[in-house]
């Protein structure tokens, strides 16, 4: 599945961007894609599902979440089918200018900032104050705006309301000069990790030597492409273990993997789980 590099531009005279979504056939469009903007993402109610990078799970009566830069993930409505109200708010870690965040007074801020690059999920108090707070900031202008932004930001700093989704996974770091290559890099993994993924075509397919490219992409993404397409398939191998129809063979060899025993290790490695303990996660999330 290749993540779509989505560009955001705040609207004139405002450094970030709030948008608000009612419709719900728009709301409903799945959309894999990543993003160099944190985003805070507010539904006002409803059950739906997390799929960020290689977490996956299910919310209850809305959600409040901060996501940090290029962590690729889907809409979080696609599967919420009653009428309610979604707000999305994007910015740069610069957003405020080179070296806002090393104020002394941004040092809440700013560690929220680092854990969000995690994902985080806000429940209980906290979720519906800002969920309002967000709600009450599209009628105000554009000074006002910023005020409250930062004013939210300090709130959900300061909050233990939360828990750390611990997302991780396929998360690139592009400017836009790199987007062709990495539009590249995913359609190939996306078309063959099912089955064998080669190192040689994956490098042809940028029009570099193997060499260059392993240098490259490990400059680029910070992890190997053999660790990338390992994550690429067990963010599949998450997403079919929710099938219980499907063994836990079936979900690796379906994932890429012919060997099982290889399959339990990536996976524990790279979720912390084994498949069958994270299947038996998934129920009680459900539930």
């Amino acid at each position: 599945m290749k993540a779509i590099l989505e560009k955001i531009e705040p609207v004139f005279g405002s450094s970030f961007t709030i948008r608000r979504f009612d419709d719900m056939e728009e709301c409903n469009r799945p959309h894999w894609h990543f993003h160099p903007e944190y985003e805070i993402v507010y539904i006002s109610n409803g059950r739906g599902k997390r799929h960020i990078g290689d977490h996956i799970s299910f919310f209850e009566d809305g959600d409040l979440i901060f996501l940090g830069p290029n962590l690729p993930h889907f809409g979080f409505t696609e599967e919420l089918f009653e009428e309610h109200v979604e707000i999305v708010v994007q910015m740069k870690e610069d957003f405020l200018g080179q070296g806002f965040l090393s104020k002394p007074e941004m040092e809440a801020i700013k560690r929220l900032f680092e854990l969000s690059r995690q994902g985080i999920s806000f429940q209980g108090a906290i979720k519906e104050e800002v969920g309002n707070r967000l709600q009450n900031m599209m009628r105000l202008g554009s000074f006002d705006r910023l005020l409250e932004l930062l004013s939210i930001l300090h709130l959900m700093a300061r909050s233990d309301e939360h828990k750390m989704l611990n997302a991780s996974g396929f998360a690139l770091e592009v400017n836009a000069q790199d987007q062709k290559r990495i539009e590249a890099v995913y359609d190939y993994v996306e078309n063959n990790f099912q089955e064998d993924v080669n190192l040689d075509e994956a490098a042809s397919r940028v029009n570099m030597t193997v060499p260059a490219f392993c240098r490259y992409f490990k400059k680029l993404t910070r992890k190997t492409f053999s660790q990338f397409v390992n994550e690429f398939r067990i963010a599949h191998a998450c997403r079919l273990l929710g099938d219980e129809n499907l063994t836990i063979a079936a979900v690796s060899f379906d994932s890429g993997f012919n060997n099982l025993s290889h399959f339990n290790r990536q996976f524990k490695s790279i979720t912390g789980l084994s498949p069958r303990d994270y299947r038996k996660s998934l129920k009680k999330v459900v539930s």
